[in-house]
């Protein structure tokens, strides 16, 4: 297939990891939703917007799946520690040239075309080096989602860079009533899809880890420590990632309301 380019001439291949084991939901990738596997919906997703799309995994229960549905597949290393360096592989496997790659979450059956819009457009930029999503809190949701440390905060500056990624609130309103804070300030999500110039990837996934991001245990922490400009874009969609079987029950509710 002919590969498609951006405006600014930039090529892209999707990749979306995928492991079978997992301590909170073993096998998640291959958990029916809808009638189709887990799996399936993120690639089905993903499939729409790249021309080139992978699921690497290290598990050959997977690959046949991917390959039954008639998806395509590369087999990975089963010491990788990260999504990250699992697309690295792929990559150097399957990537052909292409400039960016794209690491899509293998729980994200939901992930919307418009979100990775986004995350490609970040690279008409040609400076570049790094992009993710982010999603701002509204001033209707409770202080409880603010505080979630399972649900990590950024901050940015003017040209929608990444400043800093932290579990904790950040910033810290001082002189102003928690219960306000959200009224008064534009508080952002962090998204976990990222994008690398395939240069670049293959820079981070040799660093060794850093202070900060052992600390808040948030991999992006060492690409920032090390000087790597990471820009985001900003989606308003909410979507339901499943790291639980609970969360797979909720997708089920989210998918039966959206066919109705």
């Amino acid at each position: 297939m002919k590969e498609k380019k951006d405006r600014q001439g930039v090529t892209f291949i999707a990749v979306i990891p995928a492991r079978y084991a997992s301590t909170r939901f073993p096998a998640k990738p291959l958990a029916m939703l809808g009638g189709k596997p887990v799996i399936r919906r993120v690639y089905e997703q993903v499939s729409g917007v790249f021309d080139q799309v992978y699921v690497a995994t290290d598990d050959v229960r997977i690959q046949e799946a991917v390959c039954a549905f008639g998806g395509k597949v590369v087999m990975t290393s089963a010491d990788h520690t990260s999504g990250t360096d699992r697309c690295f592989e792929a990559y150097t496997k399957v990537g052909g040239g292409r400039d960016v790659v794209v690491n899509i979450q293998g729980d994200e059956p939901f992930i919307q075309p418009s979100q990775l819009l986004a995350v490609k457009a970040c690279f008409d930029d040609p400076a570049t080096h790094i992009a993710t999503l982010v999603k701002p809190f509204t001033a209707d949701d409770p202080f409880a989602a603010l505080e979630n440390v399972n649900s990590p905060k950024v901050v940015l500056n003017k040209n929608m860079n990444a400043l800093y990624f932290s579990r904790s609130i950040i910033p810290y309103r001082r002189n102003v009533e928690k219960k306000d804070w959200l009224k008064s300030h534009t508080y952002y999500k962090h998204i976990g899809l990222y994008a690398y110039r395939a240069e670049v990837l293959k820079e981070i996934t040799a660093l060794p880890q850093s202070p900060l991001e052992l600390s808040e245990s948030l991999e992006q922490l060492r690409w920032l420590e090390n000087g790597y400009t990471i820009k985001a874009g900003i989606t308003q969609v909410e979507t339901i990632g499943i790291d639980t079987p609970e969360d797979l029950a909720r997708a089920e509710e989210f998918l039966k309301l959206q066919s109705l």
